[in-house]
């Protein structure tokens, strides 16, 4: 069981050191506002495909942001982007968080993966539902 709970924050990139760990071609050197460390920090990890994109997606809200300046404030952009996000509402990093406000957060980020994932598999069986359905009226 603490192996599979183990694999699922790290899935989730609940810990920061996962998303630090994600940012595998950030265009951005280290000694930038936007570097990986404080990407990761203001809950960000790297969901771009290649060399130069800067695709980055929340963890807690899901929110993909691209576009990054050099000169970008992590936390500013996502606060200025996502108010609503309960991590941005949280105002802190992962080291300063309560073990009561860390695990809050693990279980909101825990139902929103959920959810997304629900709404996904809804889509697609209303999708292949339809599809049935109009083989069967063209049949009869």
């Amino acid at each position: 069981m603490r192996g599979l709970i183990a694999e699922s924050a790290k899935i989730l990139k609940i810990f920061e050191k996962s998303r630090v760990e994600s940012f595998v071609s950030w265009p951005y050197e280290e000694s930038t506002t936007c570097d990986t460390r404080k990407m990761a920090e203001a809950g960000f990890y790297w969901t771009g495909n290649g060399k130069g994109d800067d695709t980055t997606t929340c963890f807690a809200c899901g929110k993909m942001l691209d576009g990054w300046e050099a000169t970008d404030d992590p936390w500013l952009e996502h606060k200025k982007h996502a108010p609503q996000c309960c991590f941005v509402k949280l105002g802190k990093p992962e080291r300063m968080l309560t073990k009561e406000e860390f695990l809050d957060l693990s279980f909101n980020v825990l139902l929103f993966s959920i959810q997304r994932r629900k709404d996904h598999y809804q889509r697609k069986l209303k999708i292949e539902v339809n599809k049935e359905r109009d083989k069967f009226v063209s049949a009869n």
